[in-house]
Parts: C-alpha cells; structure tokens; sequence
C-alpha cells in the first residue's frame, strides 16, 4: 500500500471518529430497504468451498481411518507435493528446473493456488483471495528470475524495468473520508496538526530502523538480531504506545495494514511484523513529503489477482497435477513414503507411493498426516499458532456506482474506520474501455476474528453477502439496487497471524531446517514463517524443491 496523502482537511479526534463509525452502523440497516434491494432475491452463494469436507476430515478421526484402510487405486511418482498452493507449486517448478519430472501435486481444491485462486463471474476474471504481489527486491532473487522468465521485467543495468501492462494502474489507492474520497489511505491530517506530526514521526523512527537493521522479503533473507527478536516479543500497539504514537487516525491507518497483511490488528501482531510491512518495502511514507508525494508503491496485479501468477506456476505440470485430492495420512517408511488420499470427485481412496514427500501444507494439516510421526517442535509451534479466518465477496452490479466528490475511481478503495477492508475494481487492469452501463465486479474483503469463525462456517451465505453489500453502502449509498449476484470464498483458517514470539519461534526455526521431519519428508508452506504473504511461500517452495533435487536417493529421476 501506498501512503499517499491529502492536505488540508480537518484532523479527527477519537470522539468525533466515533461519532460518525455510529451514525454510519445505525444507517446501515436501513440503507438495503431504502434503496429497494432485495437480499433474498441476489444470486449467489460460497464458491470453491470444501469446507464440509475440511471440517470432516478434521473432526472424524474414525471416517478417516476407516477411509484410509478402504485404499484400492495404487499409484506412485518419485516425489509428491501435497498442496497446489503457490509454496507447492514453487516446489514443483524447482524439482522440475533440476531435472526431477516424476511428480505428484495433489490439491484438495478443483483448482490449485491456495488463498491465490481465482474465480469468473459473469465472464469477468476475479480473485478469490490474494489480489497483487508489490515488485520483489533483490532479497527475493529466484522470484526475480522467475518474473523475468514470465517477461513481467527486464533487466536495465543493475536494475528491472517492470512492464507497464501489469504494473497496477492509476489511480491506485484512496479513502473514502468524512464525506469525500482523498488520494491515497492515510488519513487527510491538517497539516501541522497533532496527527500529521505523528506520521512524520513514525517515518522517522521507520528510516532509523531500516538504517541500523535490516528487513528484507522474504524475512529469511536477512540475519535474525537481537534487536528483531526485540521487537518480536511485544505488540505493535505496545511498540507504538511507548513510541508516543496514538492519534486515533493513524492508529486506524496501521491497524488496517495490519489487518490488511496478517489479518489481526496492531494489539494483536508483533511490533517486528508491524514495522516489516514497511521497513521490508519502501518505509513509512509521512504525508507532505517529496518521497510520498513522488512514490507510489509499485505492484504487480490483474483482473483475477494471484491467480494470473498461479495459472504460470502450474503451467506445464499437466497430468502431474492431482487436483480434489486430499490427503489422509503420510506415513513414512525406510523405503520410501506412503500417502494415502481421498479422491473427492470419483468418491475413492488412493494409495501412493514416493520416494520423497513435501508438505507444502499449514502447521495444523501437517501435524494430523504425520500423526503419531509428527516430531515434538510441531506440537510447541501449534499451541502458540493464531490462525485468521477470511471472507472474499466478488459482487457483481447492473452498472458502475455513482461516484461521489474527491478522488476517481481507484483499484483499491477504503472507508476510513470500517472493520472492511475495502474493495479492489477487478476490472481496473483492463486495457479496453468498458461500454456506458456495462456491468461490473467489485471484489470485497473482510479479515475476520477468530470468534467469527464459527458464524462463518455455519451461517447462510446471504447472512454474508448482506455484511458486504452494507459495508460497500458506506462507500456507495445507491450501489445495493444494483447488486445482480454476491459469490462469496470463505476462508477458515485462511493465514498465520505473526503474534509476539512467532518470527522468534525455536520451534518453527526447527520445523524449517532440513531433515527435522526425517530424510524422506520436508516442509514448505508460510506457516513456517508466521505470516503469509507470496514472496515466503514462494522462495520456501523454491528452497524446498531445490533441497530435495539435490538430495534426491534411488534411481535417477525419469522424465513423465
């Protein structure tokens, strides 16, 4: 995200924030009537959802013993990924780049990606979850060399040029605030005022950090200090509260980062991972300085988000990749390993066979494979695990909303002090004009506590899809009278939230050496990091698959 700014308007006291956050909840339930909605008569409903599934195999240790021991399809490969999200597919596209083509990737899901998949509604490419990857720097080399495989850069002198057509365009960001949309997601503050200064200050304090330690994404790219370590043992609230940073407006501001990256607000994540979303990337940007003014955080994006970058990775691995496959047991031996699987679509157990085995699975799904296997540091990693649950709405409008005073329309929008996260214009990235009263989809996203979870795996979709519509409301009064279909992706356990002490974890720092699950097993998923964003999955699969290349056992890898 891209701090940018606006002068001159009015700086919020808590009282007055408050205030409004009020009026606004109190119109919300009235505001579907008054434009003549109809809730009960949108189509929709939840999309790419396993959960009944996810939850049974959870819940019913006997349905998957019992499953398990009815095993009759034997098939085999050299090595097996379980889990088609981006660390998995990484994986594949390293154990292929070295020559290894006997490969298995089973996904649960009818399409791979993970939080990356997409979705076409109305014929109009989507995202389901993840929406843009901000350009990797140099502590992400093998993602860099990718990107330039893909043609999404090219190399000028030491540096990339990236290309336009993917670049999102502008306008990139803005915030709907106190009655006008401002350029830009921080807060319009006077300048001068209490507020502005604060920012400035934590630019500052952000530019001194950066200076004396380094960040980088991925995180592992960089030493682990004591003074990260530091940072890692207390909140991000606390760290701000001792900085003497509390004006209510920007306190919003990095809750919504936040909340934006890991799914948890700044009293709940690390003061590391806090100061990581912006010392990893560009800094704190203050407002009304060169560099904000300037800069605008580049990001690579599409219509259906991530999925264009994971429609690429799975690009090539045709028959080798399994999809509504998901696993029972892992099981490994002194020969080899064996994986037990049920086939969703055909209603039938597999039996495989590998030599070798990645887990590019979450801590929680990993530990239930192994099983009795599962070493001691899983255990210790799991009890100390906060999981975000997620909701991803893309609704789809008879017709663009009206648009009100201030800022054009942007691909990313956001309501100052909504528990919503806003919404991304899937269609921003297209070239071609629209026709005048085309149809749209706007892709909506709210990161859940986790007492929501529950209502989230029980509750009607429609219970939903109404939340989103009156959260798009605050933004848009007439937009609930055009709202044609609501597809919603819930995601239960979608994120590893990076609570104190996760990114200073023995534990996970154990689970990511090689050989901690034994020679034949490795693991690579973001839950090994406490956080989930593209850059870890990807330079973890990257590892992972290149580590078991190079320490491949047997016969020589064959081609398939």
């Amino acid at each position: 995200m891209n701090p940018a700014s606006s002068s001159g308007a009015p700086a919020l006291s808590r009282r007055a924030a408050l205030a409004g956050l009020a009026v606004a909840g109190a119109g919300l339930g009235g505001c579907l009537r008054e434009q003549g909605a109809r809730p009960s008569s949108w189509q929709g409903g939840w999309v790419g959802d396993i959960t009944a599934l996810g939850h049974r195999w959870r819940d019913d240790a006997a349905w998957r013993s019992n499953t398990a021991a009815a095993a009759g399809v034997q098939r085999r490969a050299d090595v097996i990924i379980l889990g088609g999200g981006v660390a998995g597919l990484a994986a594949a596209r390293a154990l292929r780049e070295q020559g290894v083509e006997d490969i298995a990737v089973l996904e649960p899901h009818a399409s791979p990606g993970g939080n990356s998949r997409g979705h076409v509604l109305a014929g109009r490419r989507c995202p389901m979850g993840a929406h843009y990857l901000p350009t990797p720097g140099d502590a992400a080399p093998e993602l860099q060399r990718w990107l330039l495989q893909l043609g999404l850069a090219r190399q000028q002198g030491t540096g990339l040029v990236w290309d336009e057509r993917a670049l999102c365009h502008a306008p990139q960001e803005r915030l709907w605030f106190d009655g006008t949309w401002h350029a830009g997601l921080l807060p319009p503050w006077e300048a001068g005022s209490a507020g502005w200064q604060q920012a400035r200050r934590l630019a500052q304090l952000t530019a001194a950090l950066m200076r004396e330690q380094r960040f980088a994404m991925p995180s592992q790219a960089v030493p682990w200090t004591p003074t990260l370590a530091a940072l890692d043992a207390q909140t991000f609230a606390a760290w701000l509260d001792a900085q003497g940073l509390d004006d209510p407006a920007l306190r919003w501001y990095l809750d919504y980062c936040c909340r934006d990256d890991y799914g948890a607000p700044a009293a709940v994540v690390s003061a590391w991972a806090g100061l990581q979303y912006f010392c990893s990337r560009h800094g704190f940007l203050a407002p009304d300085t060169p560099e904000a003014e300037a800069s605008q955080e580049p990001v690579l994006t599409w219509p259906e988000g991530n999925a264009w970058l994971v429609e690429r990775l799975a690009s090539g691995l045709d028959s080798r990749l399994h999809l509504n496959r998901l696993a029972l047991q892992v099981v490994p031996g002194r020969q080899g390993v064996e994986v037990l699987a049920w086939r969703a679509d055909e209603q039938q157990v597999e039996r495989w066979q590998a030599q070798q085995v990645v887990l590019a699975v979450p801590l929680a799904m990993g530990a239930r494979l192994l099983g009795e296997q599962a070493p001691a540091a899983l255990q210790t990693a799991l009890r100390a695990q906060r999981v975000a649950p997620w909701l991803v709405a893309n609704v789809l409008l008879s017709r663009e909303p009206l648009e009100r005073p201030g800022q054009l329309p942007a691909w990313d929008n956001v309501a100052y002090g909504q528990a919503s996260l806003g919404y991304v214009r899937a269609q921003h990235q297209l070239v071609q004009a629209q026709p005048r009263g085309s149809s749209v989809v706007l892709t909506a996203y709210e990161a859940l506590g986790p007492e929501q979870r529950q209502a989230l795996a029980e509750e009607p979709w429609q219970h939903w899809a109404e939340r989103v519509v009156k959260h798009l409301a605050v933004m848009h009064p007439d937009l609930p009278a055009t709202v044609q279909q609501v597809d919603l992706v819930r995601h239960g356990h979608a994120m590893s939230t990076p609570v104190p002490g996760t990114r200073s974890s023995p534990a996970l720092a154990l689970l990511r050496e090689a050989g901690s699950l034994g020679p034949r097993v490795h693991w690579a998923h973001a839950d090994l990091v406490g956080y989930s964003v593209f850059e870890e999955a990807f330079t973890l699969g990257d590892a992972v698959g290149r580590r078991v290349a190079s320490r491949w056992v047997g016969s020589s890898p064959r081609r398939s």
